[in-house]
Parts: C-alpha cells; structure tokens; sequence
C-alpha cells in the first residue's frame, strides 16, 4: 500500500513538473537556393520555470519619430503578454540598452549585477557599439540583411536628426519584484545560469539591429547555446521604405524576421502565451502580413 501511494504521489509531481508551454514556432531551411525556404511549423514544449523572456530596448523615447510612435503602440500589448509570461512562471529580464543607471537602485538592477558568477562555453562578444557589447553579423553563418538600413531607417516624411533620446524603458512595461534589469551579457549569463534556464524569448525592438546584436540579444544566445525564439509579432525594424528593396516598412520587417528564421533561430507570436490573435500595428493594412 505504501508502494502504491508513493508511486502515485511521484507520479503526480511528474505530471505537475511537465512542460507547460506549448509554442508554435516557424523557421526557414537555411540553403542555398535560388528560391525562397518555405516555412516549417514545428511545435515546442518548454517549462516556464526554464525559460526566460528578455524585452530589449523598448525605450521612453527614440530619436526617430515614427520609431517611437510604434514603440508607444507595441507597449501596452506587450506589457500583457509579459504580465502573463510572468504568472505562468517565466522570468522577466529588461534590457533598455544603455540606460540601466536609471535603475541602480531597484532590487531588479542590482539583481542582475549580484548573481554568481557563471562561466560561458564560449567566449562572450567584446566589440562595442551604442552603449554596450555588440555581435555583429557572423557571415559564416548569414548572408546580408534583407533590407538598407544604412541611413538608419527613419521612416518619417521629414528625416529626423540622430540623437540620444531615450533616458529608462518606456513606463508602459511593468518591472515587476522578481524581475531583473541588465543590458550586459555576463549578467545576463549569470542570471541564466543561476535559475538553470535553457530557453529564451526575445521581444522588442529594433530586429534589424538590436534585437540581433545586443549582448543580450538572438545573436549572443544561439552562440551561448540557449533554446532561442524571437516574438515575431512584437518587434519592430528600423527601415525606410525609400532604400532597397522598396517595399512597405511592415515588409520590411518582414524580410528581417525571414532572416531570423533563416539563419539564427525560429519564431513565435504572442498568441502562444495569450490565446489572442498576435499583435497588429494600426497603419498595417495588409490582409496577409508575414506575421500571421
């Protein structure tokens, strides 16, 4: 009788320690051919307690206004699906890239810079760019990104002119007790390791740039070995329809979460951690949008 309770008391903790999130992810064969990859749908099964969700860059404010206006659109939805990424146990990592001072005394700062520290498997990236470490593009691994940003993307009639404009995270997204706050890669690392978490969700902006190369970003976490899916429908790009290939800024962004798909990881959409349809931007018009 003993045997028999003990078996159904393990038995019930295994059921209970099951993966709880199911994922519905999307990737692209990475080849060569002429042809665009057709996409594979694949279905996921990740435990909450092992996986982490890391919102990069989501500012108060940017330098482009067209960029800052998505931003301030993306947020409150955003700041639902990380709400609820937080009560089904997902740790919640902030990465306002370059204004972490405005936290340095928040328990959710210092957090990050008192966790253990964990040695990487491979070395972290040392480069600098905008304020922190940078990966930039492994090209034995990806091929050019599919649209020009290199005017910076601002999309607006009347160009605006590059400045630092940003001072925290947009205040629309909650920072809550048990959350952490870092825009470093060790930190990043150390908090990873330190709660045993192999999976990563990336939100926020801008994909083209930061969302790949932050340290603590797609880039430096495929490197480091992490299970990585990037929030399609919660991101934005930095793009000006006016530079190649001319297509819509919605597009765009599209070409740039094909790129993802292709070359560094799949992609989800909001739904999977909400049950509600995935994000929209309100000047996207387009009855079938990449996203979807």
């Amino acid at each position: 009788m003993k045997l028999l309770l003990l078996l159904a008391v393990t038995a019930t903790s295994l059921s209970a320690a099951a993966p709880a999130l199911t994922l519905h992810t999307r990737s692209r064969l990475a080849a060569d051919k002429a042809t665009p990859e057709e996409p594979v749908s694949k279905v996921a099964n990740w435990d909450p307690k092992k996986t982490a969700l890391i919102i990069c860059d989501m500012w108060d404010d940017h330098w482009c206004k067209s960029a800052a206006r998505r931003v301030g659109e993306m947020a409150g939805p955003m700041n639902d699906v990380v709400k609820l990424a937080r009560a089904k146990g997902i740790f919640i990592i902030h990465g306002p890239s370059s204004v972490t001072k405005f936290y340095a005394d928040t328990p959710q700062r210092k957090l990050a810079g008192q966790s253990p520290f964990a040695k990487t498997p491979v070395p972290l990236a040392t480069a600098e760019r905008w304020g922190t470490t940078w990966c930039w593009p492994d090209t034995k691994r990806e091929k050019d990104m599919p649209i020009d940003d290199s005017d910076m993307g601002c999309d607006c009639k009347v160009k605006c002119t590059i400045r630092e404009a940003w001072t925290r995270q947009i205040s629309t997204i909650e920072i809550g007790p048990d959350d952490a706050i870092t825009d470093h890669g060790q930190e990043t690392w150390n908090l990873l390791a330190a709660r045993g978490i192999d999976n990563v969700i990336l939100m926020g902006v801008h994909l083209n740039m930061c969302v790949l190369g932050r340290p603590f970003a797609i880039r430096q976490q495929v490197q480091l070995g992490k299970n990585v899916v990037l929030c399609r429908d919660l991101t934005d790009t930095m793009y000006n329809p006016d530079k190649a290939p001319k297509v819509s800024h919605f597009q765009g962004t599209d070409l740039v979460v094909e790129h993802v798909e292709k070359y560094w990881c799949p992609t989800i959409t909001s739904q999977d951690l909400t049950g509600q349809p995935p994000f929209r931007f309100k000047d996207d018009k387009r009855t079938k949008r990449g996203v979807d």
